[in-house]
């Protein structure tokens, strides 16, 4: 494997971030209805095949890094419903007629562990798709898949 610039590991970090954030309500929407899992796999097959357009890659890189992302979103899938709960054991802890620090201690810990599991998941599932691209693929790739603006979204 190749050694990384302090650059490309920064860029990728922050399009994990992204992602993550991404995958986080992948499969649920505010407004209570479900999201279809194939038709988000849809989006990340054409997201991918748009931010590896004008690029050198292959079909078969696209289709790999699009697997890659897809398994990780998949698998991030489940965390929604973790978090929730999680959340409904602050808010109880929390409205409790005695404040339990050590029990809010224990659910921050939880959070702060199943942030760090799904930042690990999606961070490999990064390496993974960039162990598939070449530099300039990787730069063209993250340049375009971050350029998604969170005001373009139509629900």
């Amino acid at each position: 494997m190749t050694s990384l610039s302090m650059k490309t590991v920064i860029a990728t970090l922050l399009a994990g971030s992204l992602a993550l954030g991404a995958g986080g309500v992948a499969f649920a929407r505010t407004d209570g209805a479900a999201v279809d899992p194939a038709k988000f796999q849809q989006r990340i097959e054409k997201r991918v095949d748009k931010a590896l357009s004008g690029t050198t890659a292959t079909a078969e890189q696209k289709t790999k890094v699009t697997a890659i992302l897809q398994a990780a979103f998949t698998d991030l899938k489940g965390t929604r419903a973790q978090r929730v709960e999680v959340r409904k054991s602050l808010e109880a802890a929390m409205s409790a007629p005695t404040i339990d620090p050590a029990k809010i201690e224990q659910i921050r810990a939880e959070q702060v562990k199943m942030m760090d599991d799904s930042s690990k998941r999606f961070t490999k599932a990064l390496i993974d798709a960039g162990n598939v691209l070449n530099a300039e693929q990787r730069q063209a790739f993250f340049k375009v898949w971050n350029e998604r603006k969170s005001g373009s979204r139509k629900g």
